[in-house]
């Protein structure tokens, strides 16, 4: 199940990782992509361009999969950028944001509930091998950090319904209203510029186009989450493409293979799985 994209990979040197959080350790919001490409593909199509359902979802798709990672709001700004091409007159991005929050909320206000209640168990709404990975992690030393493009509040509160947030101390973060004070890659910068740390010393993990790339730039190492929903037993073809062209060293569909992904990214370190 652990693909080794590229054979050379090593994370001997890491001393940060970074962790995407939705589809990367949280399932609260599994399968929001079919929440938001539909809602993107009703809008254009009601342009009355002649363009077919079908002709439009790679179209979304595209620009969905390439801002995933970064805040909504971007994919939002993607949405109102096809609907002015096409001669329609766009909402502003916060609305497309608001009315796709609104949709998503309809999908996943039981899976809250049920952590908040108790009912549910945080292992149910976590890529399976999360918390032994985070484990493994935190005994190696390593400083971790959770970044997302979901809203702050939303990050931080539902980190803590999957009790993940120990791990990571005052680290959390999400998206802000001021794009220009948080992403992924303001954090990448400021951990290499201001952080001390070169660039082999970061390691991510993510199922998103935007965090991979900005740790590869760095020269740090990356492995992508290429779950197949909300099993995460198996890897998805599409996501794994995807996440291999933005420079994924690794590939995995879940961390139930710790023992074997820790001895690629650690061979030799002394600390066993």
């Amino acid at each position: 199940m652990l693909e080794i994209v590229r054979p050379d990979v090593s994370a001997t040197k890491a001393r940060v990782v970074i962790f995407d959080f939705d589809g990367t350790l949280s399932l609260i919001r599994s399968g929001w992509m079919d929440v938001m490409v539909p809602m993107c593909i009703e809008q254009l199509s009601g342009l009355g361009t002649g363009e077919s359902e079908k002709t439009l979802k790679p179209v979304v798709e595209d620009f969905v999969w390439r801002l995933t990672g970064k805040e909504t709001i971007y994919q939002m700004m993607a949405l109102a950028e096809a609907v002015g091409d096409r001669g329609g007159q766009p909402l502003k991005p916060a609305e497309y944001k608001k009315m796709y929050l609104d949709r998503l909320w309809t999908r996943i206000e039981s899976r809250i509930s049920s952590l908040r209640d108790g009912s549910a168990s945080p292992e149910s709404y976590l890529v399976p091998g999360s918390r032994e990975l985070l484990e493994n992690l935190r005994e190696r030393g390593l400083t971790l950090y959770l970044a997302s493009g979901t809203d702050d509040a939303n990050v931080k509160d539902e980190a803590a319904l999957l009790d993940v947030t120990k791990y990571f101390d005052d680290r959390v973060y999400g998206a802000l209203d001021d794009l220009n004070v948080f992403s992924k890659a303001i954090l990448v910068r400021r951990l290499v510029a201001d952080g001390g740390h070169q660039g082999d010393e970061l390691l991510v993990f993510g199922d998103g186009y935007v965090e991979i790339e900005e740790v590869k730039k760095v020269g740090g190492t990356a492995v992508g989450v290429a779950s197949a929903e909300p099993e995460c037993r198996a890897t998805d073809e599409w996501k794994r493409k995807r996440l291999i062209s933005a420079g994924a060293d690794i590939i995995v569909p879940n961390y139930e293979d710790l023992s074997d992904l820790a001895a690629v990214l650690f061979a030799g370190t002394g600390v066993t799985a």
